[in-house]
Formats: C-alpha cells, sequence, structure tokens
C-alpha cells in the first residue's frame, strides 16, 4: 500500500496484480476493502492491474466531499503513481467522482462503469440528505440493531428479503460492523448535487452505466439519464438486487464489469 498526500486529503492506495490499470472508486463512506471480497479477484483473474483506495480527510472528516474535489485530487494520485491512463469503475457517489474526472481529465479515462450514479439531484434524493442532516445535528446515535435492519431496509432488494438464511447473514453482518464502528458512515450531502446531464455529452469515451432493480437510494430512472446525456453511453438494468447490488449479484455485475471493460479501449 502506497500513501499519497494532497492538499486536503491523504490516499491510501492499494495497488494489485499486473496489467492494464483499473480504479475502483467505492460510494461515500464505504472503505475501499468493500471491493475485495468479489470484484478486486474477478479483475485480477481477468489480467487486470486494480488499484482501491480510501480517502482521509486533513480537514473536517464530517465535511461532505465534492465529487470535483475528489476527481481533482485522484487526478493528482494518479499522476504520483505515474498512471497516464485507466479504466475505471465507480459505485454511487463514487460514479459521480468518475464523471468529474471524465469531464476534467478526457485522456486519462479510456473507458468506465459507472454503478447506481446520478446526473442530477432528485426530491428522494434531498429527502434522503435532509434526514441524514437533522440525525447528524440531534446528536443521536441509532442502536446497533435498529441501524443493521435501516440499512438492510435502504440497501438491499425485496428479493433478498425473501431468502431469510441470506438476509441472516447480511442482518449479522451488519450489526457486527456497527458494533465494531466500521460500518460505512453516511456523510450528510452538503447541498443538491449539480446538475451534470449536459455537461455530461462531451465525454467521448464509452461509459457502461448498471442500474439496479430495486434501488432506493439512486433509482434506476435516474442512472438511465447518465446512459441518455453520454454520447457513448450504454444501460443495463440488474433485476433482484438494491443500492448494494455489487454484492448482492456479484456473479451478475462481474460479467457485466468484465465483458465491458475488456472492450473499453
Amino acid at each position: 500500500m502506497r500513501t499519497v498526500r494532497v492538499v486536503s486529503a491523504e490516499f491510501d492506495v492499494r495497488d494489485e496484480g499486473e496489467g492494464d490499470p483499473v480504479l475502483l472508486v467505492a460510494g461515500g463512506g464505504a472503505s475501499g476493502r468493500v471491493w475485495d471480497l468479489h470484484q478486486v479477484p474477478a479483475l485480477r483473474a481477468a489480467g487486470f492491474r486494480v488499484l482501491t483506495f480510501d480517502r482521509r480527510s486533513l480537514q473536517d472528516p464530517s465535511a461532505p466531499s465534492d465529487p470535483r474535489t475528489v476527481a481533482d485530487e485522484l487526478s493528482y494520485v494518479l499522476a504520483e503513481l505515474d498512471i497516464p491512463e485507466l479504466r475505471a469503475v465507480g459505485v454511487s457517489s463514487g460514479g459521480e467522482v468518475m464523471q468529474e474526472l471524465m469531464l476534467a481529465r478526457p485522456r486519462l479515462v479510456t473507458g468506465a462503469v459507472l454503478m447506481a450514479t446520478r446526473g442530477r439531484g432528485d426530491l428522494s434524493g434531498r429527502a434522503m440528505a435532509d434526514a441524514e442532516r437533522e440525525l447528524a445535528a440531534s446528536g443521536v446515535s441509532l442502536p446497533p440493531g435498529y441501524a443493521a435492519w435501516q440499512r438492510a431496509v435502504l440497501n438491499l432488494s425485496p428479493a433478498t428479503w425473501r431468502r431469510e438464511d441470506e438476509l441472516l447473514d447480511w442482518l449479522d453482518l451488519f450489526e457486527t460492523a456497527e458494533r465494531a464502528g466500521t460500518a460505512p458512515v453516511p456523510v450528510p450531502a452538503g447541498g443538491e448535487p449539480a446538475d451534470r446531464l449536459d455537461a455530461l455529452g462531451r465525454v467521448a469515451v464509452p461509459v457502461l452505466v448498471l442500474g439496479f432493480e430495486h434501488d432506493l437510494i439512486v433509482p434506476p430512472w435516474l442512472c438511465r439519464e447518465v446512459a441518455a446525456a453520454l454520447p457513448r453511453g450504454r444501460y443495463a438494468e440488474l433485476a433482484d438486487c438494491g443500492h448494494y447490488g455489487y454484492l448482492e449479484r456479484p456473479a451478475e455485475v462481474n460479467s457485466a464489469l468484465l465483458e465491458f471493460l475488456t472492450g473499453a479501449l
């Protein structure tokens, strides 16, 4: 692991495997290790060099991270690692970071997969952000069992809820993470996400946008808008998964990733 420091943050970068590089960008509050169980092994087995990272703010860790700021930081980090071009995968807010990186550095990213991504704000997103800000301001800490249940409701699909043995494993995992203090901590959004749909018309590289059928955090119609705005965008939707679709349906997600990334030159 290598640590790269920029003006406002430190990046702990894990660089694994050989071959053409692929950068994986997790959603807000999630560790880069979230990719280790399914996506990193699949990409390495396919002959890719895989880069994941954790970002630590050197200012206010509780402050929301602007996607443009993180994209600028990543541009510097990749230059420090002597990586002139790569393929990239981003999920949720990590997908917004990748949008900004493609806009700011059009020759850096040769192809991208954006999962559960949005190109504008919407009412459901505003309501969730307002609720998170209110909870954070109240100082209330949810009991671990309740927090685990809430995370499952928001991020898993009805198909997973019907498989009770599998659901029990998810709830145990979430509660254990809550009690250990290692669960992803959502950082309340700082404001309305910028409308980037028009700007995405400048992205010249091929992009696959993956939506998840039962995603409550980033509903699939927002993903379809992003794909439609991209000149070389393609949309695919995976059934029976929620916001954690890349963990709920890893085989299907990995198949889509590998089929696209091996052809995105």
